[in-house]
């Protein structure tokens, strides 16, 4: 009875109706799939979105630790003595990247960036650190922290990190919430924006979040200063195609987040 009376309705429903929920199933699909420029990356239906943008060799931890405010110089301390150790660990398949204190934005608040070969990598440096020495270092931290926050990474496999150096100046660090289902969108834009970014300013990485908070993507850059970053960014927009970048960037966020840091004497990135 009740199919008769669906297929009855069916056949009662005007065709603009019909074709308007066909658009927006279509538009679900766009969304949860890829648009068509996406599906020209790779087969979106049957390869993940990491495998298609990913550099897939490392796995990246970001931390970040929010301290209290009268604690700051205790903490920095303990944070040297912490990821030093473990950076010089040779038993440890992981490598700091870099460590940073938030000077624009939020206050009080460091960044570490810790390189993990994969994630068998992680998986075997995380539970040498629990059952070590490492672990009561890690743990001299916490009295300083109010909270603290842990993503895995990837690096996408048009900007690869840049390894250590001493360049001075400070870094940005732009974080951007993306729709769900626009990372190849995302990907296919900056890739191509960033040719022409790069006649100005070098990146130091790129990343995107598998695992923690999701459908985030996070850039980080390095300036001489505030007042060189002002310029190279003007200097941006009179290139070829970035204002196309700029604008897919907004398309496809939901917030945006830039942050300035500087580096702590340890930092391997300074």
């Amino acid at each position: 009875m009740l199919a008769r009376l669906s297929a009855q309705a069916l056949r009662q429903t005007p065709r603009a109706v019909v074709q308007a929920q066909a658009q927006r199933a279509i538009s679900v699909q766009s969304i949860l799939h890829g648009s068509p420029e996406a599906k020209q990356e790779g087969d979106v239906s049957i390869q993940q979105h990491s495998r298609l943008v990913a550099r897939g060799k490392y796995v990246h931890g970001i931390e970040v630790h929010r301290v209290k405010p009268d604690a700051v110089s205790e903490y920095k301390k303990a944070a040297e003595a912490y990821y030093t150790a473990v950076k010089a660990d040779p038993e440890l398949h992981v490598k700091l990247t870099g460590s940073w204190e938030s000077v624009v934005g939020e206050q009080d608040v460091f960044f570490h960036i810790l390189e993990y070969e994969n994630y068998g990598g992680y998986d075997k440096s995380t539970q040498k650190i629990r059952s070590s020495e490492h672990i009561n270092t890690y743990n001299k931290l916490i009295p300083y922290l109010t909270s603290r926050s842990q993503q895995l990474c990837q690096e996408f496999a048009f900007f690869p990190t840049t390894p250590p150096r001493t360049e001075g100046g400070v870094f940005e660090l732009r974080t951007y919430q993306l729709h769900p289902g626009t990372l190849l969108q995302w990907e296919n834009a900056w890739r191509r924006g960033i040719e022409a970014r790069r006649k100005f300013v070098e990146p130091v990485g790129a990343w995107f979040s598998q695992v923690g908070r999701l459908h985030q993507v996070h850039h980080l850059w390095q300036y001489p200063d505030l007042q060189t970053r002002k310029e190279t960014r003007e200097k941006a927009w009179a290139l070829d195609g970035w204002s196309e970048t700029v604008t897919k960037t907004a398309e496809y966020s939901m917030l945006m987040d830039a942050i300035i840091l500087e580096p702590l004497p340890f930092s391997p990135l300074k």
